[in-house]
C-alpha cells in the first residue's frame, strides 16, 4: 500500500509520521509547515521537527545536484512552489470548516433569539392589556356607590311589563320632537351663513399627519376595533367597541384609558357617546342595547327591542330617545330615560336593516337595507317617504349632512353616493377603485368635509367633492372615522386593533 502525505496528497519521497496524529507527511513539507506554525497540521498539537518518525522506505536514486540555471533547478523551484501551493490549501479547507461551524451556530442562536422576542412580544402585550383592565378598575373602585346592572330596562324604569311591549307615540313626545326641530332648524339657518372662524381649512386638512397611534385600547387576542363616537362636549374623549365585547372610553390627551365597559355577550358593532352627558350607549349582535353610566362602568339600563343582531344606532338631538335597527327587519325608537320601547316599525319590504341615523332635525332618519336601498322615514307618522335606489349589495354606512341636504350612502360597490333630499335625487358618485370596502361615514359638524373609513381613510371636500387627504398607514381594514371640533383632528379605529389620530403636526 502506498504512502500518501496528508498535506500534498502525493507520494513522499522522506516520509515521516507524526507521534500526535499518525498522520503521514513530505519531511520537507512538514518541516516547512512547522516552522510557519509550529504545531501539527491535523490535531492541532505542539510538535517539532525532532518529534517526526521517519519511516524506512527503499531509496529513490536522485540526479546530483543541478546548477542554477538548469531545468533540474527550474523544476525544483516549481516543486517548492507546488509545495507552498499545498500547505497553503490544506489551510484554507481548515478556515473554510471553521467557518462553516461558527455560521451553523451563529444561525441556531438567531432562531432562539427570534423566538424569544416573539415571546417576549406575547407577554408585553398582555401586560399592556391587563394594565389597560387595571387603570379604570382602579377608578370603579374608588367610587363611592356603583349602580347596579339591571337584567331589564323595564326594571329599571319601571315603564313597561315586557321589555318588547310598545308604549306608543304620544302627543307629548311628538310635541317635544316638533320643538326641537324647529328650534334645530333655526340654529342650522343662522350657522349656514358663516363657516366657524376655527374650522381647518382645506389646505391644513392636506398637511394632516398621524400624530397617534394607539393599539392597547381592546384585547390583543380577539384583535379589532369595529365602531368609533366622539364626545362632542369634551372632544378629548373617543369611545371605541370592539371585537373583544368591550366598550373603551379613551382621553386623547392624557392618554389614558377612563373606562372599559364590560357586559355584551357578543362583539360590539355600534357605540354613542351622549353629547350632553357622560354616558354611553353600545349595541351588539348579541340583541341588546346598553347605556352605560361612564363614571361607574356599569350598566343603567338594558334594551331589548329586537329579535336580531342590533345593526344600527343614532341617537335623536333631544338626547332623550333612541333609534335602532336590525337584521329582525325592525326600526324602533326608545326612550332612554325610562327604557320604554314607544314604538317599533318593520320596514316596507320587510328586509333586514344594516344601518341607522337620524337627520339633524330629529324628525326624519334613513335607514340601510340588505337589499341596496336607502330609505327615509317620517318619524311622527312612522312612514316610509322616500327611497333612494341605485346601490349594489347591502348598505354599510349612511351619513347626513348638518346643512340638512345631503345624504351620503356607501354599500359594497365601491362608491359613495351624494343625495339631495330637497329633490330626491343623486347628484354626485364618488367611485373610488375596484375592491373598495366603504365601512363608515362622517361629516364634520360645519358640513365642509366628509370623511370615509375602510381600505384606507379619506376625506373629502364638499361641494367640490375633491379628496383633500388619503391615509393609508392602518394595516387592516378601516372600520370608523369621526371629526374632532372644528375638524381640528380626525380619529379613524381599524381591525389592526389600532385607533389612530390624525392632525397638524
Amino acid at each position: 500500500m502506498a504512502l500518501v502525505c496528508a498535506l500534498t496528497n502525493e507520494v513522499p519521497e522522506t516520509p515521516v509520521v507524526s507521534p500526535h496524529s499518525g498522520a503521514v507527511f513530505e519531511k520537507r513539507v512538514i518541516e516547512k509547515y512547522l516552522l510557519e506554525n509550529g504545531c501539527d497540521p491535523i490535531s492541532g498539537k505542539e510538535l517539532k521537527a525532532e518529534d517526526l518518525i521517519e519511516l524506512k522506505t527503499p531509496a529513490l536514486v536522485k540526479p546530483k545536484p543541478p546548477s542554477a540555471t538548469s531545468i533540474p533547478a527550474t523544476l525544483k523551484t516549481m516543486q517548492d512552489e507546488w509545495d507552498a501551493l499545498m500547505i497553503h490549501s490544506f489551510t484554507q479547507r481548515q478556515q473554510l470548516q471553521t467557518t462553516r461551524q461558527e455560521l451553523s451556530h451563529a444561525l441556531y442562536q438567531h432562531d432562539a433569539a427570534c423566538r424569544v422576542i416573539a415571546r417576549l412580544n406575547k407577554e408585553v402585550a398582555a401586560a399592556r392589556e391587563a394594565l389597560a383592565t387595571l387603570k379604570p378598575q382602579a377608578g370603579v373602585m374608588n367610587a363611592p356607590t356603583a349602580i347596579p346592572q339591571p337584567a331589564l330596562a323595564s326594571e329599571a324604569g319601571g315603564a313597561a311589563a315586557h321589555p318588547m311591549e310598545q308604549a306608543g307615540m304620544n302627543a307629548e313626545v311628538i310635541q317635544k320632537l316638533q320643538d326641537k326641530a324647529t328650534v334645530l332648524t333655526q340654529e342650522r339657518k343662522k350657522r349656514g351663513r358663516t363657516v366657524p372662524e376655527d374650522l381647518v381649512s382645506p389646505d391644513q386638512v392636506k398637511s394632516f399627519l398621524t400624530v397617534a397611534s394607539h393599539p392597547g385600547l381592546h384585547s390583543a387576542s380577539v384583535p379589532g376595533i369595529l365602531a368609533i363616537d366622539i364626545n362632542s362636549a369634551d372632544h378629548s374623549k373617543i369611545l371605541t367597541g370592539g371585537n373583544d365585547k368591550n366598550a373603551t372610553v379613551f382621553n386623547k390627551d392624557t392618554e389614558q384609558v377612563v373606562a372599559i365597559l364590560k357586559g355584551h355577550t357578543k362583539k360590539i358593532t355600534k357605540v354613542i357617546y351622549h353629547p350632553n352627558e357622560d354616558t354611553v350607549i353600545t349595541g351588539s349582535p348579541d340583541m341588546n342595547i346598553r347605556i352605560w353610566h361612564v363614571p361607574t362602568s356599569q350598566t343603567q339600563l338594558l334594551l331589548r327591542c329586537h329579535d336580531g343582531p342590533v345593526t344600527g344606532l343614532s341617537l335623536h338631538p333631544t338626547g332623550d330617545y333612541l333609534l335602532s335597527t336590525s337584521s329582525d327587519k325592525h326600526w324602533a325608537f326608545s326612550d332612554i330615560r325610562t327604557g320604554r320601547l314607544l314604538t317599533k316599525v318593520i320596514d316596507t319590504a320587510e328586509v333586514g336593516l344594516t344601518t341607522a341615523q337620524f337627520h339633524p332635525d330629529g324628525l326624519i332618519f334613513g335607514t340601510g337595507t340588505v337589499d341596496s336601498q336607502v330609505k327615509i322615514w317620517d318619524l311622527k307618522e312612522q312612514s316610509n317617504v322616500a327611497n333612494f335606489p341605485g346601490h349594489t349589495g347591502p348598505i354599510s354606512a349612511i351619513s347626513f349632512s348638518e346643512n340638512g341636504y345631503y345624504l351620503a350612502t356607501a354599500a359594497d360597490d365601491a362608491c359613495v353616493k351624494l343625495w339631495d333630499l330637497r329633490k330626491l335625487k343623486n347628484f354626485k358618485t364618488i367611485q373610488l377603485d375596484d375592491g373598495y370596502e366603504v365601512k363608515d361615514l362622517c361629516f364634520d359638524q360645519s358640513g365642509t368635509y366628509l370623511a370615509i373609513a375602510g381600505t384606507d381613510v379619506r376625506v373629502y371636500l364638499c361641494k367640490q367633492w375633491q379628496d383633500l387627504k388619503i391615509f393609508n398607514d392602518h394595516t387592516a381594514l378601516a372600520t370608523g372615522v369621526r371629526f374632532g371640533k372644528h375638524a381640528q383632528y380626525l380619529a379613524s379605529t381599524s381591525m389592526d386593533r389600532t385607533l389612530k389620530l390624525y392632525a397638524i403636526e
